[in-house]
């Protein structure tokens, strides 16, 4: 992969409809490239820590070859929103205004269901996996966070992954947890192959790669209300955070595997 990684910026034109199943407001908004975005808001409930997971999510799935949409930083400026008759979209763009992040909106793409689609053994197995890494508990029966796009699988909203930050607090044994709540996860009866998952997952992701994502956080994130923790310092959190899981990934590929022949 090319070397160093970058997010490209773009300036929020027109708020178009808020997608509610969202429970943090997200929505479909108009940027002055010409393209749609999923907009997500850093003035709502987990503030910029959701857009912080939603970005090391998606850039991570990415370098793993799964499908997602391009990540932009979208800018809010002043006097966005002030028109918006709704006062609790008014009060989240007021509270949003400079960075935040939007995603290439999939026009046209449906929910994925798994009763309708069938995924291979080996693209469920690297999903799960990764969804482990990530402590990602969000992709359930309930809420699959995927989407069927031109007849192809793609990996939407990470906001929900990496939950140790919101404590942000003794990270070292938060790395090592066997993540117990993929028990749910939508596609584990289908991960029968996750120990090759594991070996092609890992072969693919290196101390480099996760140290050039995780310095994709843009400084504006990470002034953090009642932390003391520099930037730099909340940085390096994520990075041995994220080194220190995929060095023990042995210990939440084997609980996987244990809660998958709990199921099948």
């Amino acid at each position: 992969m090319n070397l160093p990684l970058e997010i490209r910026d773009v300036n929020v034109t027109r708020y178009i409809t808020p997608l509610r199943e969202g429970g943090s407001l997200p929505a479909v908004a108009d940027a002055d490239d010409g393209f749609k975005y999923v907009v997500k808001f850093k003035g709502a409930g987990h503030g910029v820590k959701a857009l912080i997971a939603e970005l090391l999510g998606c850039e991570i799935a990415r370098v793993l070859g799964f499908k997602v949409p391009e990540v932009v930083f979208a800018h809010l400026d002043e006097a966005f929103g002030r028109t918006e008759g709704d006062e609790e979209i008014q009060d989240l763009l007021k509270g949003s205004q400079g960075l935040n992040i939007g995603l290439h909106f999939l026009s046209g793409a449906i929910n994925f269901d798994p009763v309708v689609t069938t995924v291979d053994a080996q693209l469920a197995s690297e999903i799960v996996w990764f969804d482990a890494f990530m402590t990602n508990i969000d992709r359930t029966f309930r809420n699959t966070n995927m989407l069927i796009w031109h007849r192809e699988l793609w990996l939407i909203d990470h906001g929900a992954a990496l939950y140790f930050h919101h404590a942000f607090t003794n990270w070292e044994k938060s790395a090592q947890t066997p993540f117990a709540l993929i028990k749910d996860h939508v596609l584990l009866p289908q991960a029968s192959a996750l120990d090759a998952a594991s070996t092609r997952l890992q072969e693919v992701l290196s101390h480099e790669i996760l140290r050039e994502i995780v310095n994709l956080i843009p400084q504006e994130w990470m002034d953090w209300e009642g932390y003391d923790e520099s930037p730099e310092e909340i940085r390096a959190v994520y990075l041995n955070f994220l080194t220190t899981r995929l060095a023990h990934a042995d210990i939440f590929t084997k609980e996987a595997q244990h809660a998958r022949q709990a199921l099948v």
